[in-house]
This record gives C-alpha cells, sequence and structure tokens, in this order.
C-alpha cells in the first residue's frame, strides 16, 4: 500500500494517482506455501469504529461508512445504502436496526433498485468469454438466460483453468480469480433472479455500435415492487418528492395504500411572481411531426433567447438527435450562446465541468436532454428555461411498453414527473426567479390524464382549480 497523504481536493488527488493502489480490501495470498486471505492494514472493522480503537491512518472510506453505520443519525447515497441492503444486511444487522428512515427525490427509488436487479450483457464480457453472439435470440428472454448461463460457466471454468495452472502454483495471480469470481458471482445471482419469476423479466432491444456490431442488452424486471421490500426494513418509512404521486407510487413499490399516509403539500413556499410558466403551444411534437412543425418550436426559441439576450437560461428537450436539430436551426447569434450538456458528452467533458463553463458566460444557454433533474441552476446560472418537448418515457423500449401494459398511469406518472421537475431546474429558493415557456402542446394532455395526479404546489402555476 501506498503512504497516506493528505489532499483536500479529491479530483487532484486521483490524477496525482494517490489513491489506494490495489481498490483490494482483502486478496488472497500464497504465506508459505499456503493459501490465506490477506486484510489491507488499513481497513479498520466496524467494532472498532465503535469502540473508537481505529488506527489513526485507517482508511477514510471505510471509516466514514463505518462512522454512518454506528452513529444515531446518518445521510447515504441510495447507490451506498441499497448495497448494504442488498448483499451485506446479515453482516452489519446489528447497526441496521433503525426507527426511521427518510428517502428524499423518492420519485427516482425505482431506477435505483433497478440498478441491483436484472442483467447488463456487454460485448466484452461475450469476448471474455469466447462466446458468440450471433449464436443467440437477442428477442428471446429464455435465449438471454442461457447467455447468462454460458457467462457464468465461462467464468467459473476461467476461474479452475488459473486456479490449476502452474503460472498460478509458482506466483498467483489472486487479483485476478477475485475479478472473475464476481463476475461469476454477478452471472449466477441473475439467473436465480429471473428464474424465479420469468414472466416479470423483459429483455431490451440490443445497443449496437456503429459497425453494426453488439454492444449490450439488458434484462430487466417490469416490476419492482416484490424486490422492493428488502430495501425498505424500518418500522417506518418517509419517502420525500415534490412530484410524486401516491397511488403511482404505492402501485410500484408494493405499498398497501392503507398503511400510507399522503401529505400533499396545499400551497409552494416560492411566490407565484418567481416561478411562471407560459404554456405557448407552439406545436404537438411527436415522433410523426412535420419538419416545418419542429421548425416552428425552434423559431420560437430563438425568440425567447432573443428576448432574455442578456441571461443564462436552459433548454430541455427529450432526446439528443432532438438537441442536434435545434442546435443545427438556430440563429447564428443565438448559437454562440448554447452550450450542449449532457451525463457523458463527447468531449470527454463532465456535466459539472459544462455548468462551471456555463457560470463563467454571463448569456450562456445549456440545451439538454438529460438535465430535467439532479442539477441546481441557481439565480442567476438561469433565469429563463424552455421545454420544447414532453418528455415521454421511450415507449419502443420493451421494458417501458410491457410496464405501460401491466400499469397503465405509470407512463402518465413518469411524464409528469419528469415534466414538473424540470420547471423546478432554475427556482431553487424563495429568493430565486425564473422564466418557464413550454412549446409543446402535448404538455396539455399530460396534465389532463394526470389530473389527479398533481401536486396541489403546482395548481396555481398551471392555472388548475382545487380538484
Amino acid at each position: 500500500m501506498m503512504e497516506l497523504e493528505k489532499v483536500d481536493n479529491p479530483r487532484r488527488a486521483m490524477r496525482w494517482g494517490l489513491t489506494c493502489d490495489k481498490g483490494q480490501c482483502q486478496e488472497r495470498i500464497n504465506k508459505n506455501g499456503k493459501e490465506i486471505v490477506e486484510i489491507c492494514k488499513f481497513k479498520p472493522t466496524i467494532k472498532q469504529v465503535d469502540d473508537h480503537t481505529q488506527e489513526a491512518e485507517s482508511c477514510h472510506y471505510y471509516l466514514q461508512k463505518y462512522d454512518a453505520l454506528v452513529s444515531k443519525h446518518s445521510l447515504w447515497n441510495y447507490h451506498a445504502f441499497f448495497q448494504i441492503m442488498k448483499f451485506n444486511r446479515k453482516l452489519f444487522e446489528d447497526y441496521l436496526n433503525r426507527k426511521v428512515s427518510i428517502f428524499d427525490e423518492a420519485h427516482k427509488i425505482e431506477d435505483q433498485i433497478m440498478q441491483f436487479i436484472g442483467f447488463d450483457i456487454f460485448g466484452g464480457q461475450v469476448e471474455e468469454c469466447n462466446l458468440n453472439a450471433t449464436k443467440y435470440d437477442f428477442t428471446d428472454l429464455d435465449s438471454m438466460i442461457q447467455l447468462i448461463d454460458d457467462i457464468a460457466y465461462a467464468y467459473a471454468k476461467k476461474i479452475k483453468d488459473i486456479k490449476e495452472s502452474s503460472s498460478h502454483q509458482n506466483e498467483p495471480d489472486y487479483e485476478s480469480v477475485t475479478r472473475l469470481e464476481r463476475r461469476y458471482d454477478r452471472a449466477a445471482q441473475a439467473k436465480i433472479d429471473i428464474l424465479a419469476n420469468k414472466n416479470n423479466f423483459v429483455v431490451n432491444d440490443p445497443v449496437e455500435d456503429l459497425n453494426g456490431n453488439f454492444r449490450t442488452i439488458s434484462v430487466k424486471p417490469i416490476d419492482v415492487s416484490s424486490f422492493a421490500n428488502s430495501f425498505f426494513t424500518t418500522e417506518y418509512q418517509i419517502f420525500m418528492s415534490a412530484t410524486i404521486d401516491r397511488f403511482s407510487f404505492c402501485e410500484n413499490m408494493g405499498l398497501k395504500q392503507d398503511d400510507v399516509a399522503f401529505i400533499d403539500t396545499p400551497k409552494s413556499p416560492f411566490p407565484i411572481e418567481h416561478r411562471r410558466i407560459d404554456l405557448l403551444n407552439i406545436k404537438r411534437l411527436s415522433y410523426g411531426s412535420t419538419e416545418d412543425d419542429e421548425l416552428e418550436v425552434i423559431k420560437t426559441i430563438d425568440r425567447i433567447m432573443d428576448e432574455h439576450s442578456t441571461e443564462r437560461g436552459l433548454i430541455l428537450t427529450s432526446s439528443i438527435p432532438r438537441c442536434q436539430k435545434i442546435l443545427r436551426y438556430l440563429s447564428p447569434k443565438n448559437t454562440q450562446r448554447i452550450r450542449i450538456c449532457h451525463s457523458y458528452n463527447k468531449d470527454g467533458k463532465t456535466q459539472d465541468e459544462i455548468i462551471t463553463e456555463h457560470a463563467a458566460d454571463p448569456t450562456g444557454v445549456l440545451l439538454s436532454s438529460s438535465l430535467w433533474e439532479g442539477v441546481d441552476l441557481k439565480d442567476d446560472l438561469s433565469r429563463f428555461q424552455i421545454i420544447a418537448k414532453v418528455p415521454y418515457p421511450n415507449y419502443k423500449e420493451k421494458r417501458t411498453k410491457a410496464k405501460m401494459d401491466k400499469f397503465p398511469l405509470w407512463y402518465t406518472a413518469q411524464t409528469l414527473t419528469k415534466l414538473l421537475q424540470g420547471f423546478g431546474r432554475s427556482i431553487r429558493s424563495e429568493d430565486d426567479w425564473a422564466r418557464t415557456y413550454v412549446l409543446d402542446t402535448a404538455a396539455n394532455n399530460v396534465f389532463f390524464k394526470a389530473q389527479k395526479m398533481i401536486p396541489r404546489a403546482y395548481y396555481d402555476v398551471l392555472g388548475i382549480e382545487n380538484l
């Protein structure tokens, strides 16, 4: 292990390589001709942290993790907490006996659970396992189960071959074995989960590269409600979101409505004049929209940008191709103000790096299909925002279609949630303000279908009478 060195900036630490040089908290080694498991000397035990007897140079990651587990109150991101609940609950059960758990941004819980259920198959995996992708039917669940089983078998064989090789006997490669064992465990567990209820799983269409070669495919559950209980184990749970719908949420999470109390804030604490929404109803955009309709919407974007020529703003639409089309047809002076910003960007820049550049540009405008939530454009970072296209889930995705068939209200609820989340990107406090423009006429259809799902805090800006 490298010597401990304190660096205040984590990004700088990573650039300088000042991180754990193995990333393995425990590994197999050969000691005196015998295979043993060695624990990293910097890794404390949770009991040491609980008793305050850990070493001063203990691993910062585990100090924080164990501090959270032994504390009376703790704050977690979803992935870290769900990782414990899914894989390490028995290991830490003495520290998970809490009375209350609070889940913020609860409208995203289904997406978080989905990361732990099902299986993603990558082209690199198939190649690593020496399998021929063309022998499998990527439209058939049974064929994908067979592929997952073949992947698990291939990893098991690789592990066996390495352990039995003479090179391993002379100079053991425990790091490779550990990596392969993790991949084997993941594939084997996925097969068990899928076979437990095949009717609840769907195979999404495969993603191919520019040359038409297989890149990735996912097998995902339609209904996560049967898995949700394992993540919510405290006596009381509080789910928080500004855009949650009681019926749809209970249905998705497998909660009985009689067991749930729902609090719908009657009025937003933010003044209405700070969060005005203009439903301009320019054109209805869909897969069947005409070129004239698309261009009419882009002309309106151009006009709104002219009206806000001295301010920063945000344009939200439904897909990367629509972003590219908007950029292609804007006027030259407004094109120069645009920064396309996604979760992943071609130039390698992160979302945060692009937003930092945006903050230094007094008239910059972000254009994105992925900034509908999880971004904080407070104060002068955005004084106007344009909703160019309603963000319907992609119904051509097989899981989306299957989910719609099983839960008819889910599609509308998902669209409404994302739309309302978008409305809040630029108004972050009582003193903050921004103007929101909605150009896609389809928004009216969403609000009509979702009348009973709309939180009352939005009634005033949407002009809805109390139901």
